[in-house]
């Protein structure tokens, strides 16, 4: 079972340790980076992972290099509403074979699931990028 502990001596940031990590969160986002950067960070690191499997199991083989700039809309109040990601890969993959790897990256990543369906990532996919 996954067990983070968050402590925050004072003000707006926060040490999170994961294990044997620690890893800073700055809710204002003065000293690192703020929630939604952590969150959408989480997400884009648990997508490429999920390219991968997704890619082998649905026929493209080994992606290569990967590069997911994933970006947040939020709304009037800070709280995100919107998320996409802008995905490059190495490999040359046909249009048809791309969609199919990210779909299938969708039903692998944890992250995706956890999320609200409104805040699952809208994308557009370059393959042969590098």
């Amino acid at each position: 079972m996954p067990e983070v502990t968050t402590t925050s001596e004072e003000g707006y940031s926060m040490e999170n340790d994961v294990r044997e990590f620690s890893v800073s969160i700055d809710a204002t986002g003065e000293d690192a980076p703020d929630t939604i950067e952590s969150l959408l960070a989480a997400y884009g690191s648990c997508y490429v992972p999920a390219l991968r499997v997704g890619g082998e199991q649905r026929g493209a083989g080994d992606l290569g290099k990967i590069e997911i700039d994933v970006n947040g809309e939020t709304n009037d109040d800070g709280k995100l509403q919107s998320v996409a990601f802008d995905i490059r890969w190495e490999a040359d993959t046909d249009d048809e074979t791309a969609q199919q790897v990210i779909e299938r990256a969708f039903e692998l990543c944890k992250v995706h699931d956890a999320l609200k369906d409104s805040l699952h990532a809208d994308t557009s996919v370059e393959t042969g990028a590098f």
